[in-house]
């Protein structure tokens, strides 16, 4: 086979294997735009640990904190119990807050409820079994903090580990005005 040609058909076979990778998309994770500041957020409908499910359109309403992470990755450790401190100190105020486990990188569902014991979850841990909430939010890294207002609308998007100042900062700008 002379060489033009198989280099002709290498090309057509790298193009074809360009269209079968954006055709295996799945049509909302293709055509969703990223979610940012001033956005509606993505919806999030995942069984949550305690056996139940939560939908982030059932929290219109109320300012959300949404948390993506991982029982394996130390800066979610780390920010755990800011996370549950914040909820503790702002519930009367109507905030919830929301963690998503990255439950495709993880060992196992026990591992998940290890962790949640240990640090006093009392919010909604919600299971994120093949990935497709944080493919959806066009997530890059864990852990992500994602900060709505009471419109379902994002405010904040902190990727990366999260400081007490910071979070405050974030809770602040959702928060309903006094």
């Amino acid at each position: 086979m002379p060489m033009p040609r198989l280099w002709s058909d290498v090309t057509r076979f790298a193009r074809g294997l360009v269209v079968l990778s954006a055709l295996s998309l799945s049509p909302t994770v293709a055509l969703a735009q990223k979610a940012g500041r001033g956005t509606a957020a993505p919806e999030i409908d995942l069984p949550t640990l305690a056996g139940g499910r939560v939908k982030l359109s059932a929290l219109r309403g109320h300012p959300v904190v949404v948390t993506f992470w991982g029982t394996w990755c130390p800066p979610c450790r780390e920010e755990f119990p800011e996370l549950v401190a914040a909820q503790k100190k702002h519930r009367d105020s109507g905030l919830v807050v929301v963690a998503v486990n990255q439950l495709d990188q993880e060992l196992s569902t026990k591992a998940v409820e290890r962790f949640v014991t240990e640090f006093g979850v009392d919010f909604p841990v919600a299971l994120d079994k093949r990935g497709r909430t944080r493919r959806t939010f066009r997530l890059v890294g864990l852990p992500t903090t994602v900060f709505l207002d009471a419109a379902g609308v994002i405010q904040v998007v902190h990727p990366g580990p999260i400081s007490r100042a910071e979070l405050g900062t974030a809770i602040a700008a959702i928060l309903p005005a006094k």
